[in-house]
């Protein structure tokens, strides 16, 4: 049996007192030193003149929008253009057949050389009647009967003078011309086909043509919309006018600019039941002929009267579910959360309306690393230049 020492109980007590500290060290993790305040670039927002503005999207119309149809029947003859050429008002189009109406024209005029002929017989007799009954050699009846003569062949000749007119007329018809400028669509009947005249529905369409310069650009826009503009035509300078003459862009479906400007030039007078909407129209110059009839683009009206406000960097403001926000920083460097309502994209620069004074730091870069009451470590930066209203979208 071997033989095991007994420690003294004074010896065993010094030793746990002594490696006490050492212990209660190893059970105790070491305290992580708090994190930085996160940087942060602040800038204040910068004053400027904007104006608000609606989009709405709309279709070209042509000015003049005319089909060509013939006004005497016959056979087409000839075509004098090309399947969708741009044509000068008064441009030969088609010509039907001439030499039937030819010849009606030289019959017409043979029936009025006739009926002048009669004219002048009548007159010579009856001033040789007037003579004659004075004399008492022929009986007022007499006198009367060539009274009556000449007065018919007076008659004769008026109508006969009429029916030349026609005729003339008809020939001229046999050659259609263009009656407004613009591009002309293709034909729709070929040379030795026979066209119907006339004024009735059943004549013949040959061709359409529509104008291109200037071209108009139709939209619709709804109640309050309308609304928002009679007021502010009222409060104008001619409330007349009913936003007449209002200054319009437009930019096409490849464009990312409203470069095109225009003019509006009529409001409809009713605003229809069915869509709670009205028709606005507006005309643009368009010499180059680049906006084409049922084209699609959309336009940019005017909706309020220039204002002054502040204008802060779009990636300044966050949302919180339905309502916008931009973060300011104070004299204690501590995040502020500022609700704030939000007006036109200007060269970038979000319009705030209200909820933000001119002397705020806003946080403009390095949102999404502070939260509301943190403190930051804002880095100043120079306020955005004003810039005129760009016209993107």
């Amino acid at each position: 049996m071997e033989y095991m020492p007994k420690l003294v109980p004074a010896r065993v007590a010094f030793l746990v007192f002594a490696l006490a500290p050492v212990l209660a060290a190893c059970g105790q993790a070491p305290q992580a030193a708090p994190p930085p305040p996160a940087a942060v670039t602040v800038a204040k927002p910068t004053k400027q003149t904007v104006t608000d503005y609606d989009e709405y999207v709309g279709r070209f119309v042509a000015v003049d929008m005319v089909e060509v149809r013939a006004r005497v029947s016959g056979y087409l003859e000839k075509i004098h253009f090309q399947d969708g050429q741009l044509v000068n008002q008064g441009d030969l189009l088609f010509t039907v057949d001439r030499r039937p109406f030819e010849t009606t024209l030289a019959q017409t005029k043979a029936n009025l050389t006739q009926a002048r002929a009669n004219l002048s017989f009548a007159e010579s007799d009856l001033a040789r009647g007037s003579q004659l009954v004075r004399d008492k050699t022929i009986t007022e009846q007499s006198f009367d009967q060539r009274t009556q003569a000449k007065r018919v062949a007076e008659a004769s000749v008026a109508a006969q003078e009429a029916a030349v007119r026609q005729a003339e007329l008809d020939l001229q018809f046999t050659e259609l011309k263009a009656p407004v400028a613009g591009r002309i669509g293709d034909r729709r009947v070929s040379p030795g086909n026979l066209v119907t005249g006339g004024t009735g529905g059943n004549t013949t369409l040959l061709a359409t043509i529509v104008s291109i310069d200037p071209i108009r650009f139709e939209f619709t826009f709804d109640e309050a919309s309308y609304l928002r503009y009679e007021r502010l035509a009222t409060g104008g300078p001619d409330a007349a006018s009913r936003g007449k003459g209002v200054k319009v862009t437009l930019r096409l479906i490849d464009e990312q600019d409203f470069a095109h400007e225009g003019t509006v030039d009529f409001i409809d007078n009713v605003i229809d039941r069915s869509s709670g909407t009205i028709r606005g129209r507006a005309q643009i110059p368009n010499p180059k002929g680049l906006f084409t009839p049922g084209m699609f683009a959309r336009v940019r009206v005017p909706g309020s009267l220039p204002y002054e406000t502040l204008l802060v960097p779009d990636v300044a403001v966050a949302s919180e579910q339905v309502r916008k926000y931009v973060m300011v920083v104070g004299a204690d460097n501590i995040a502020t959360q500022k609700y704030v309502t939000l007006g036109q994209l200007v060269n970038g620069l979000r319009a705030i309306k209200t909820g933000l004074a001119a002397e705020d730091r806003v946080v403009v870069n390095g949102l999404a690393r502070i939260r509301p009451g943190a403190k930051v470590a804002p880095e100043e930066s120079k306020p955005p230049a004003p810039a005129p209203q760009a016209n993107r979208s």
